[in-house]
């Protein structure tokens, strides 16, 4: 029996080996796409990030608005240009342009008679591309803190500032105002008080120093940045996903076509010649998983390798949990591929309807992108899908620096696929097609 399951084993090796097909499956697409997938989605230091496209029309033109569009213009993360509300409208909507900052005319005064709380706030128009809301609300950000800056700026020592203050103590000392007697003269003593420091003389800058501008409301804290990765220094490497994620999904085609090929023999009456061997079930069965799994652990490893040699993925966690995932995986994908030749009737159809099984499974899986941009509640539901624990513990020793306990939850949920399919695939077995 041992002989029988070894030259079957054998068999599927060297006809994996001979089809010129399932060599370019397992080995040159998953490296391919990894590699593609790897530079959109890199992290890495050496990554350059593209500035959002951007147009400022000012409508306005006063100190206030030129300083916003000047601040705009200044901020690495914007590409800013110019033009009028039609040709910015224009630029949107061809996707030329993500976000549109039009400043009507009249917003500085009004923005600064409302940054004392006298009056009613000036609006801003924002036309944008309605498939890039991730920068929509970058931009919105961004404009909050110039549009803060150039007015506090200008309130504290700019003429339109003295102009908007000196207009504001006269509508507040006129009749009919609504505004409660107690915060008129609160509102009063507070412009009287900014007043007399724009009318201030300055104090003169030091010998050869410059003197010192205007400057309004600045954020209050600085940020400082620290990524978290396996050890300190050791940058995220966008790469380990991606060859995660596209390694697990053509190990699983590796498998379909295992099991395309078992229901290929089946019809050709294959199995009633092993059948009159005598060959149990049992050695057919684990002779084809395990060459399935010879066949994916050849996969993973292969492109991986590759991974490392060229892009430099490195294992930082355990390289005894890894070795521990990616032959989990196999055994996982193994007996997957004997499920679908268990539940398959004819090559053909069963190839489609596996193919999109495969599709979806490393699409909710998180192969194709990491799992964390999901809604919360596909999150959760993904974890009952395979793919899902795979990608998630390849990403746990490699970039993560997950140590072997840590990583050994995936390794069991793994296994624990590996025998419900191929529990399954035993109970489904039938030698001869209905």
């Amino acid at each position: 029996m041992m002989t029988a399951a070894a030259a079957i084993v054998r068999k599927d090796l060297l006809m994996f080996f001979t089809d010129r097909r399932a060599l370019i499956m397992g080995f040159v697409a998953p490296i391919a796409i990894a590699s593609f997938f790897g530079f959109i989605f890199s992290g890495g230091r050496d990554r350059v990030t593209a500035a959002v496209p951007i147009r400022v029309v000012d409508g306005d033109g006063s100190a206030i608005s030129v300083a916003i569009a000047r601040g705009l213009a200044a901020d690495k993360a914007l590409a800013v240009q110019g033009g009028t509300v039609d040709e910015a409208r224009e630029a949107v909507r061809t996707g030329k342009t993500t976000v549109a900052i039009v400043v009507p005319a009249g917003f500085g005064d009004a923005a600064g008679q409302a940054f004392f709380g006298g009056a009613q706030r000036p609006q801003i128009d924002l036309l944008y591309d309605p498939s890039h809301a991730p920068e929509l609300a970058m931009v919105r950000g961004i404009l909050t803190q110039h549009v803060m800056q150039a007015v506090s700026a200008e309130m504290f020592g700019g003429e339109q500032g003295r102009r908007v203050t000196e207009r504001s103590l006269e509508s507040l000392a006129a009749p009919g105002s609504t505004m409660p007697e107690a915060d008129r003269t609160a509102l009063a003593d507070l412009l009287s008080s900014v007043n007399r420091w724009n009318a201030r003389t300055p104090s003169p800058a030091p010998p050869g120093a410059s003197p010192t501008p205007a400057r309004g409301l600045t954020m209050p804290y600085d940020v400082r940045e620290q990524a978290v990765t396996a050890q300190a220094g050791i940058a995220y490497n966008g790469f380990a996903h991606s060859f995660a994620g596209m390694g697990v999904q053509f190990l699983l085609f590796a498998c379909v076509d295992l099991a395309t090929g078992m229901l290929l023999e089946r019809q050709l009456g294959l199995w009633k010649r092993l059948r009159a061997a005598p060959l149990s079930r049992a050695v057919l069965l684990g002779a084809k998983a395990a060459s399935g799994a010879i066949i994916a652990l050849m996969s993973l490893t292969v492109t991986f390798a590759f991974g490392m040699a060229v892009f430099g993925i490195r294992i930082e966690g355990s390289w005894p949990g890894f070795v521990a995932v990616c032959v989990a995986t196999a055994l996982m994908a193994s007996s997957f591929g004997l499920l679908i030749a268990a539940l398959g009737k004819t090559p053909q159809a069963t190839r489609g309807v596996a193919t999109l099984a495969v599709l979806l499974m490393v699409m909710l899986g998180g192969a194709w992108v990491p799992s964390f941009v999901f809604p919360a509640w596909l999150q959760k539901v993904t974890l009952v899908i395979p793919a899902r624990w795979a990608v998630d513990g390849l990403d746990a020793v490699t970039w993560r620096g997950v140590d072997f306990m840590g990583v050994l939850p995936a390794i069991g949920v793994l296994l624990a696929f590996a025998a419900l399919f191929a529990t399954l695939a035993v109970a489904r077995f039938r030698w001869e097609e209905d």
